[in-house]
């Protein structure tokens, strides 16, 4: 099935990304969000990170209009109707997803491929609460969507080859390089990045070394372009912490338990660039 139209429910960071990446890519978007004033922020991020792209001459000021043409905003979940996919980008919360999922299943034509960009929660799980587990996916983009190449299509265990194919072959167009993954908690990357982080902290705690050498060493050592006590405060801290706890819940291994410093500063508030001051102060 060609997909020509997507429909994103969310338009904050990562459903404003989405609809940028869609509409460069020639892709028609209808974003939705609860308010007027929520979908025009989103649309004006979208036009602010294009201007940044015509200041690096890596578009054109007719590249942008043209982009900006293809998004259409809404408040109205009718909107959606035109798509071929849409794709729930709201806040990581089960119960809210399942509501808008539920939502979505009376409205869609039957052949709609539903998608969520969840980072944490189960695709077998979210399908199972839709009456079209087979043409359920998900599709973890990563932050910056414009810039990072990365998509993990995840399959639930009810998930049609049909569905993932379609939904690859979409990711390939917007540009990006996707992974398949099946359902598993933290799927490919925050598996191995969170725990990552997490070691780092416990490092950190141990005054085996400064922040900023620990950071340095993995930087130089490892070739990252960003130490992982500064990627913790870019992600917020109490999402690290967060995430953690759900590996610790569904694997009860304890090398996924949360270092008690960065409890600590959850509890102090310190949760990265968010607040001004996590592991570094901003």
């Amino acid at each position: 099935m060609a997909i020509q139209t997507v429909g994103i429910i969310g338009a904050g960071t990562m459903g404003n990304g989405i609809a940028q990446a869609c509409a460069v890519s020639g892709i028609d978007v209808v974003m939705v969000d609860i308010s007027e004033a929520a979908v025009q922020k989103g649309l004006a991020t979208v036009a602010g990170s294009l201007d940044r792209l015509i200041k690096k001459e890596k578009i054109s000021e007719a590249d942008k209009n043209a982009a900006l043409a293809r998004i259409k905003t809404s408040t109205s979940y009718d909107d959606l109707k035109s798509a071929q996919l849409v794709i729930e980008a709201a806040t990581e919360n089960y119960e809210l997803k399942v509501k808008i999922l539920k939502q979505l299943d009376t409205l869609l034509a039957q052949n709609v491929i539903v998608a969520t960009n969840t980072s944490s929660i189960s695709i077998t799980q979210l399908a199972a609460a839709t009456q079209r587990a087979d043409k359920f996916i998900g599709m973890h983009f990563f932050n910056p969507v414009p810039m990072m190449a990365l998509v993990e299509i995840i399959r639930g265990l009810q998930t049609s080859d049909a569905t993932h194919d379609a939904v690859k072959a979409l990711s390939e167009k917007l540009g990006k390089s996707p992974i398949t993954v099946k359902n598993a908690p933290g799927f490919v990357v925050n598996r191995i990045l969170v725990p990552m982080i997490n070691e780092a902290f416990q490092v950190l705690s141990e005054g085996t070394a400064s922040a900023e050498d620990i950071d340095a060493g993995m930087k130089l050592g490892c070739n990252q372009p960003i130490g992982p006590l500064a990627l913790a405060d870019m992600i917020g801290l109490d999402v690290c912490l967060a995430v953690m706890e759900v590996y610790l819940k569904e694997f009860g291994d304890s090398k996924y338990r949360p270092c008690f410093l960065l409890r600590e500063m959850v509890a102090a508030g310190r949760l990265g660039r968010k607040t001004g001051q996590g592991v570094y102060t901003y």
